[in-house]
């Protein structure tokens, strides 16, 4: 057990707790990146190249100390999620479901890496949906980031896909499984679209494969957005 933080909240509750561990700048993003599967500290750097690099070596540091993150013997340098660490993914797909509905369009120098764009697919899956469509491999592009996801039933595999993508383990579910593959490409704030329900699938231009796959891919993923209120609306709901 780590020893709790002399900047800790003073209040006996399971979040504070939570955000003493996992609640400083960066941390919930290398653990987003870690759920996808083990990094070196190079590769977390490069999903995150706005993080300084003693402020990364800070957060790692940390999560070790609380038992979220270890060190892998057989990569150099590399580090994965301990079981406790893992148990955090419900938590954060729920805060990426959560963010889509104050997404808004990418900033300046805004990007989606491989890590985010797999942890945003499996956010957005709907297994009841998938269930009743037949097996897919989905090859996606959103920028310059790429992933395969493979779908068969209830049943979802992502990996980073591309030249500087981390090397992956084999989905269990193997995309010969798949009786139906599409390859498209999607600007960052399309996707955003298409997810939330906001874009006609029929727009989306095929590179290769199912005619039908975008349209079978908005089934099967779908975040459904709340539109957070104008300034407007909010201030009249403050007098009123």
């Amino acid at each position: 057990m780590a020893a709790r933080s002399p900047r800790g909240f003073g209040q006996y509750s399971g979040i504070a707790r939570a955000l003493e561990r996992v609640g400083e700048r960066w941390a919930l993003l290398v653990l987003r990146d870690l759920l996808v599967g083990p990094r070196r500290y190079s590769d977390l750097k490069a999903a995150l190249p706005r993080i300084p690099t003693n402020i990364l070596s800070d957060r790692l540091r940390e999560l070790q100390e609380a038992g979220l993150v270890r060190r892998v013997p057989i990569v150099r340098g590399g580090y994965e999620l301990t079981p406790l660490g893992r148990e955090l993914e419900p938590v954060v797909l729920a805060l990426e479901r959560w963010g889509w509905s104050v997404l808004g369009d990418p900033g300046d120098a805004e990007a989606m890496s491989h890590e985010a764009l797999a942890m945003a697919l499996r956010s957005a899956f709907r297994p009841d949906a998938a269930a009743a469509l037949p097996p897919t491999e989905y090859v996606l592009h959103v920028g310059r980031a790429s992933v395969a996801a493979v779908v068969d039933g209830p049943v979802l595999e992502v990996v980073p896909i591309g030249p500087d993508a981390v090397p992956q383990p084999r989905p269990t579910t193997p995309a010969d499984a798949a009786t139906a593959t599409v390859e498209f490409a999607l600007a960052p704030s399309a996707l955003r679209d298409l997810v939330a329900g906001r874009a006609d699938a029929a727009g989306v231009p095929v590179l290769a494969g199912d005619a039908d796959g975008v349209a079978r891919f908005a089934r099967t993923f779908r975040i459904e957005t709340v539109d957070p209120p104008s300034a407007g609306a909010a201030g009249d709901a403050a007098v009123a």
